[in-house]
């Protein structure tokens, strides 16, 4: 099974791609986070035959939703909706930090991000 994995923000909206068998996450690209955000992310789980979509779950350290939680509750509706695929939500704390911090920072921060949050679910699911 393939999985895309997003790390949703206002401005950009960072994307990891699972391999063929779901056992490792790769940071892939980064879309602006516009009016086609939607439409690219379809097109993103067309060409690469994606099966089940993650999003980063954005909280604060009371496990709380951030603002941006009602943004990514929508996308994920509308993907479920529009792709008649699974959408599950992943936790994504410090996951930028944490790429920065593996990587140093630069234009793919984002993605990889978006492939700690889509790895750390894939270990979960491989683990059981």
């Amino acid at each position: 099974m393939k999985y895309l994995g997003i790390d949703y923000g206002t401005k950009n909206v960072g994307i990891a791609i699972s391999d063929d068998y779901g056992k490792m996450a790769f940071p892939n690209t980064i879309l602006a986070n516009d009016h086609k955000i939607i439409e690219n992310l379809k097109k993103i789980v067309s060409k690469n035959l994606i099966q089940k979509i993650i999003i980063g779950e954005s909280k604060n350290y009371k496990m709380q939703d951030n603002e941006i939680m009602a943004d990514i509750y929508d996308i994920k509706k509308i993907l479920e909706t529009d792709l008649n695929m699974d959408v599950d939500l992943h936790p994504e704390i410090l996951t930028s930090a944490e790429a920065e911090r593996l990587q140093g920072k630069n234009e793919m921060i984002d993605a990889s991000a978006a492939a700690i949050i889509l790895q750390s679910y894939l270990d979960l699911k491989n683990k059981k």
